[in-house]
């Protein structure tokens, strides 16, 4: 039997949207308010989905614990209260849109897991505004 296991997870982080090689203006055009170059917030929740097979011996696609556990080291303690920009290396040079923090975190959990296991993220940046990723 396959079945997904999922972990939700809460990091408040600051950022903003822009492009270096671009002018002012159409930083502005593009990004809006979220290119405020004094940065913005916010309360990002993430649930972080894995899909496989149920071990027989222990009954567990994967410990639950063991999840908490990635997702603390790899994401909360490496993301919470930080601003992206300027304190998290994989954002020095990259814009980090929803789509890019989605993307990065599923590079950074996925070589902690079994090679059988699929692995879908889903970020929330507000209740209503949210991306999924699952390596495709």
């Amino acid at each position: 039997m396959i079945v997904t296991v999922s972990r939700k997870a809460h990091f408040n982080a600051a950022h903003r949207l822009f492009r270096k090689d671009w002018s002012d203006e159409k930083n502005e055009k593009v990004f809006g308010k979220c290119n405020n170059p004094n940065y913005h917030g916010h309360n990002y929740d993430l649930v972080v989905s894995v899909t496989g097979h149920i071990d027989q011996e222990t009954g567990f696609v994967m410990d639950v614990k063991v999840l908490k556990d990635i997702i603390k080291e790899e994401v909360e303690d490496a993301f919470d209260h930080k601003n992206l920009n300027i304190e998290v290396d994989e954002f020095k040079d990259l814009n980090p849109t929803a789509e890019n923090i989605a993307v990065v975190i599923y590079n950074k959990i996925k070589p902690k897991l079994k090679q059988s296991l699929a692995l879908e993220i889903t970020l929330y940046e507000t209740p209503r505004n949210f991306v999924t990723y699952s390596g495709a």
